[in-house]
């Protein structure tokens, strides 16, 4: 594989050539093959005398990203919008291609400049891009006083936005709509989320910038483990409230993790490792209540939750490595430890939670044999009793947990 770096990956704003540096413009000047979408391609003057190939990108990107990687060896240069890294097409080629490979020169991001235009502090925000992705994105980024800087997917997207303010009791939550930023089309406007069908029509390219102001009826969702339990659509099978925090601070999320799922029943564990860090992510495995995780993960923020349908441990064969592995439902039936143990990387956490007897006798069995640690968890809630208050105990739990040297 060669070295040389041979493909070039060139930032762009509205402003076009005029604001890209002498570096970037010659650069762009001395490549052989130019890659980009129709408005970026546009911004070069097509001369005469410039018989370079042109590429636009193709849907899905995949198919043009393997074209360019075919062309290694030869001087590649690559049209992104803004700061190619951040949601951009830049970290897509990185996947594939080693830095060795490429130079790559940023322009001022989309979000740098709406902070310039609105005098927010970059570090006080918080980023994410609706281009290509679920508007459920948003639900997670939904809480008081949050400043929220979004990429949008085009014109419809800012309407979304103020509809999923609105349905979360967020209706005065002040929006800024940015279009064409830093170009001759800029624009920007500004109103209320409950005032969105007084909103003009919108540009295709535009940016989305959120103050988060609750209603006073508004419902408030921590990214801490343990939502309430009526936060879920359920038919009674899901990890209570108190058991479900114990069991994700076991679990231990950290950003960027994979969480097996096993028994997921209403899909609450998954849900919650995924709400932990925007780059969780997890795979919920349940054989027959996947239309509640469905709807859970929607609604809480996490649509990219994998679901699949089917017993284990039969359907896990295949699955990437997970570094933790809860066992929810099924601890009895035979093979299913086994399985998730052989793929559960070195380091990694194993927690398992039973309400029976012969739940409790497996768990035995494995701490035994395996070690880790047993913990039962009982919790009483305070239920009327004809005029008076008294406990009312939950189901006990036992739970088993281990890490895998």
């Amino acid at each position: 594989m060669t070295s040389k770096k041979w493909l070039m990956v060139i930032g762009i704003g509205e402003d076009g050539l005029l604001g890209l540096s002498s570096a970037a413009r010659s650069l762009i000047d001395h490549a052989e093959i130019l890659v980009g979408g129709d408005r970026h391609l546009a911004m070069l003057p097509e001369l005469p005398e410039d018989r370079r190939s042109r590429i636009v990108w193709a849907s899905p990107l995949e198919s043009t990203i393997q074209q360019i990687i075919n062309l290694r060896g030869k001087s590649v240069c690559v049209l992104a919008s803004g700061d190619p890294l951040w949601f951009g097409i830049g970290t897509t080629l990185f996947k594939r291609i080693p830095i060795e490979e490429v130079v790559i020169i940023p322009s001022p991001s989309t979000f740098s400049l709406i902070c310039a235009r609105l005098g927010w502090s970059l570090n006080e925000i918080e980023t994410l891009s609706l281009c290509g992705r679920p508007a459920s994105l948003l639900q997670t980024y939904i809480y008081p006083n949050a400043k929220l800087l979004i990429l949008s997917a085009g014109k419809e997207t800012p309407q979304i936005v103020a509809n999923m303010l609105c349905d979360r009791h967020f209706s005065n939550s002040k929006i800024t709509v940015l279009e064409h930023l830093n170009g001759t089309k800029e624009r920007i406007i500004s109103n209320v989320a409950n005032q969105y069908q007084n909103f003009p029509e919108f540009a295709d390219l535009n940016a989305i910038a959120v103050e988060c102001i609750p209603n006073p009826e508004a419902k408030i969702l921590s990214r801490i483990a343990g939502l309430p339990d009526e936060a879920y659509q359920h038919d009674g099978q899901l990890t209570k409230r108190e058991v479900r925090a114990i069991t994700l601070s076991t679990l231990a999320p950290n950003a960027g993790e994979l969480l097996w799922d096993v028994g997921a029943g209403c899909g609450s564990i998954g849900i919650e490792w995924m709400r932990s860090h925007p780059r969780c992510q997890a795979i919920a495995i349940e054989k027959s209540r996947t239309h509640f995780i469905a709807e859970n993960a929607i609604a809480l923020g996490t649509p990219n939750l994998k679901i699949i349908e089917g017993k284990a441990p039969e359907v896990l064969q295949g699955l990437p490595t997970p570094d933790a592995i809860f066992i929810g439902g099924g601890a009895t039936v035979p093979d299913l430890f086994e399985t998730c143990w052989e793929n559960l990387r070195s380091q990694g956490r194993l927690v398992a939670n039973v309400v029976t007897l012969e739940g409790e006798q497996k768990l035995f069995q494995w701490q035994q044999q395996y070690g880790g640690k047993l913990t039962q968890i009982s919790i009483s809630r305070a239920e009327a009793i004809g005029s008076f208050l008294g406990w009312k105990p939950m189901r006990p739990v036992t739970q088993w947990e281990i890490i895998k040297t």
